[in-house]
């Protein structure tokens, strides 16, 4: 199995190891470390070597036991349920005794998920939030994160014969209402642009919420005949997408950075034997780069890409 596959990991006990040393035939070296409040701490240390002509193998076990303590301990503090996206509220922060700081995790997973998931993201230093409400800045670890997957991802649809592109942020009112089955998709989610300094616009602009109401116009331009056929593009931006509730890191914000391929061709067939090449590259992107399981399929009707006539999709679950 890959290397960094998170469904395959084990758990491995104190036992369990020195059993698997005893059949390889090695002792390890076990260290012991006692320690007391009135008294320094000792350790003893026994070295055993054994000549073979395998690699020398050195394995240290380490078994700490903890000072005795006359105090009762502490009660484990209550918490209270948290909304996905949102910051910690007053009766959500945790206190911190004197001496004591906020640099490692806060919460346990099993007791508030929300909280828990926002202290990884934090104090990993992938995420930091901003005064925006579901809008995040990028910090380096989780924006070099991004340029790797553009560069594999690059890669591969080049070899598919996919260039890459840049089209506008902004879309006319027009254009975005050309196609209504589309536009319904996305009329709650639109952003619009409606003044420049302190006079309104004569037309108000929509931010993109996708792109294919600015692409699709180039393409008929483009396209005069088959010979013009296939046309490949993809696109790396950034999209805006507002009216929804409980933003999430990572996982719902109101701009984001994605990647959009547009292509033509010439019959049924053809496109759709872009869409299964493009549907196994995001798969290894989960799989093979992420470690992350994946299953491909199709989108209800309900849930199809709005104005489209079927979506593929992969789907992932996230254990809780």
């Amino acid at each position: 199995s890959h290397p960094l596959r998170n469904d395959a990991s084990v758990i491995l006990t104190p036992k369990a190891l020195l059993e698997y040393f005893s059949k390889l035939g090695r002792e390890p070296m076990i260290v012991q470390f006692d320690s007391s409040k009135d008294t320094a701490t000792t350790t003893t240390t026994t070295t055993t070597t054994t000549t073979t002509s395998a690699p020398k193998t050195k394995t240290t076990t380490a078994t700490t036991k903890p000072p005795a303590s006359t105090k009762a301990p502490a009660k484990k503090p209550s918490t209270g349920g948290a909304k996905s996206g949102g910051g910690a509220s007053a009766s959500d922060k945790k206190t911190t005794k004197k001496g004591e700081t906020l640099l490692a995790l806060q919460w346990k997973k099993e007791d508030n998920f929300a909280q828990w998931y926002s202290d990884v993201i934090t104090l990993s230093e992938m995420i930091a939030y901003y005064d925006i409400s579901g809008c995040y800045i990028l910090r380096p670890w989780s924006y070099k994160i991004w340029e790797l997957i553009q560069d594999w991802f690059n890669g591969k649809i080049q070899a598919l014969g996919v260039e890459n592109s840049y089209f506008p942020l902004f879309v006319s009112k027009e254009r975005l209402e050309k196609e209504k089955d589309h536009v319904e998709g996305f009329a709650p989610e639109v952003a619009w642009v409606t003044k420049s300094g302190d006079g309104d616009l004569a037309k108000p602009i929509a931010v993109r919420p996708t792109s294919e109401t600015i692409m699709y116009p180039a393409f008929s331009d483009w396209i005069r005949s088959h010979r013009d056929l296939p046309l490949k593009l993809n696109q790396w931006s950034n999209v805006v997408r507002w009216e929804f509730k409980y933003p999430t890191p990572f996982l719902r914000s109101r701009e984001f950075l994605w990647q959009e391929g547009h292509t033509a061709h010439a019959t049924y067939e053809d496109a759709d034997d872009m869409v299964q090449a493009a549907l196994d590259l995001y798969r290894g992107v989960y799989e093979d780069l992420l470690a992350v399981p994946v299953i491909k399929g199709y989108k209800t009707e309900k849930e199809k890409f709005a104005g489209g006539h079927q979506t593929t999709t992969v789907e992932a679950y996230i254990p809780i």
